[in-house]
């Protein structure tokens, strides 16, 4: 009479909605890339069973810190600050119709010409261009930025644009930085490695140090921290570090003074100033810096 009986599709849609998640892992593989499906088959037929392909879909933090070898018995840590990628999806974009039928994303064609979309797991963050390609970035290893590339084309497959089946994923460059530990007199770096360093103060406070083989940049500081950028892999972000950490140590301060204090017992021979007189010189204006005084200014 006067009240309303709920739709009984209702509890079928939650439950499809609940389903849907489960099987986006698996409908990702069958559409976009052919090694994904074919590592995922490998590691279940090995013995792995569900965990193992379960890992491939899941962010890790497993690559974020590199250990690399100081050649003097040691380690250091490279830790990686953010990783760029570049993938081609094989497709024409309708960027307008992705930027409202998408979460997370934003679209100002007046300003920047692709759509920034954004992911919270893994945290990454990617430039959708009208051509199919796209730019991902934010992620800090290998495994968790292809897993956003992954994570973005199933997205964009979703919503009706159909990815290729091959998906031209490369890293374009790789940000770590690291400490070594001690302080660095950068003058003596650019002095006696003046073809593969610039050090201007004036203009910036660290060291360019550019290697050929691997083509890396690191900038190195005077208080021992190093950021490495430039390089395609982690491979060749610890083979630089293992090249110019010999020249970090050779040119390591080693007389680095503090000033001593009178708890120490180091101003023993250093006379006490006198006390300041209340309306001395100063306030009486007879020095060169008064206000009544014919001193030079």
């Amino acid at each position: 009479t006067g009240t309303r009986t709920p739709p009984t599709h209702t509890h079928n849609q939650h439950n499809r909605l609940q389903t849907l998640p489960t099987q986006q892992p698996h409908h990702f593989m069958s559409t976009t890339t052919a090694s994904a499906a074919g590592s995922a088959s490998a590691d279940a037929s090995g013995g792995g069973g569900g965990g193992a392909n379960l890992s491939l879909h899941t962010p890790s933090l497993a690559g974020s810190v590199l250990e690399c070898p100081d050649g003097y018995g040691g380690s250091l840590l490279i830790r990686i600050q953010n990783m760029s990628a570049t993938a081609d999806l094989g497709v024409r974009l309708d960027l307008k119709q992705i930027a409202l039928r998408c979460r997370n994303t934003e679209f100002n064609p007046r300003r920047f010409a692709a759509v920034i979309m954004r992911l919270r797991e893994p945290r990454a963050t990617a430039l959708l261009f009208s051509s199919g390609r796209m730019v991902i970035t934010g992620t800090k290893s290998s495994h968790n930025c292809s897993l956003a590339t992954k994570k973005f084309a199933y997205i964009l497959e979703r919503v009706g644009f159909q990815p290729a089946g091959f998906i031209d994923f490369k890293i374009q460059n790789v940000v770590g930085t690291v400490d070594v530990g001690f302080p660095i007199r950068l003058e003596g770096v650019v002095y006696a490695h003046p073809t593969f360093s610039s050090y201007e103060p004036e203009l910036f406070p660290g060291l360019i140090y550019r290697l050929v083989q691997p083509r890396v940049v690191l900038l190195i500081f005077v208080s021992g921290k190093v950021v490495i950028t430039g390089a395609k892999t982690e491979e060749q972000m610890v083979e630089a570090l293992r090249k110019v950490y010999p020249v970090l140590v050779e040119f390591r301060k080693v007389n680095v003074a503090s000033l001593p204090t009178a708890d120490e017992g180091g101003m023993e021979g250093v006379p006490a100033l006198p006390p300041m007189e209340s309306g001395g010189a100063a306030g009486k204006g007879k020095g060169s810096r008064g206000g009544k005084g014919k001193g030079k200014r």
